[in-house]
């Protein structure tokens, strides 16, 4: 069973922090490829719905009443969270990189996530310190979290992780 989604927009995005650190420590501990593909899967669906739920709701909600370049490098800092996303997406477990690949994707999204936790002048903070309706905005970030997680489960995953302020150069 799963928990119930917080309200308050801010813990909702905090929990989605702290489900994908314990996912990236199970992939520490995993042995077995396919295992570490499963966890992977998780991380990547989990990621991308989060990216998504941001980047559509929270960050244009709280972009004009707080610091708007700490909005703007969380959207640069999800690009480089897509690329590796969508390469491990396609990636085989056993591959040359793959773990490198992961453990560069997990220390990307700890200062990402350090950055938006930060205490005072962290995105959270100054939103915090705002006239908008955490839960009213939380609601939102709920109900469209649900929507996508249930795509994901009836698609197999969520499509390519569109990189939102990064022009990606064909070779």
């Amino acid at each position: 069973m799963t928990e119930p989604m917080p309200t308050d927009a801010i813990a909702l995005l905090k929990a989605d922090h702290r489900k994908v650190e314990e996912l990236f420590e199970e992939f520490d501990k995993a042995r077995r490829s396919d295992r570490k593909a499963a966890i992977v899967a998780q991380i990547c669906t989990e990621l991308k719905a989060h990216t998504i739920i941001e980047e559509e709701i929270f960050y244009p909600a709280v972009k004009p009443k707080i610091d708007g370049a700490i909005v703007e490098e969380g959207v640069v800092e999800h690009d480089g969270a897509k690329v590796i996303i969508n390469d491990l997406e396609q990636a085989d477990p056993k591959s040359e990189y793959y773990d490198a690949k992961v453990k560069v994707l997990s220390e990307e999204i700890k200062h990402h996530v350090a950055e938006e936790e930060r205490w005072i002048t962290g995105m959270f903070a100054q939103s915090r310190r705002t006239d908008i309706d955490m839960e009213a905005l939380g609601a939102k970030l709920a109900e469209r979290k649900t929507e996508l997680m249930a795509q994901a489960k009836a698609d197999k995953g969520l499509p390519y992780a569109k990189p939102s302020a990064l022009k990606l150069v064909k070779a």
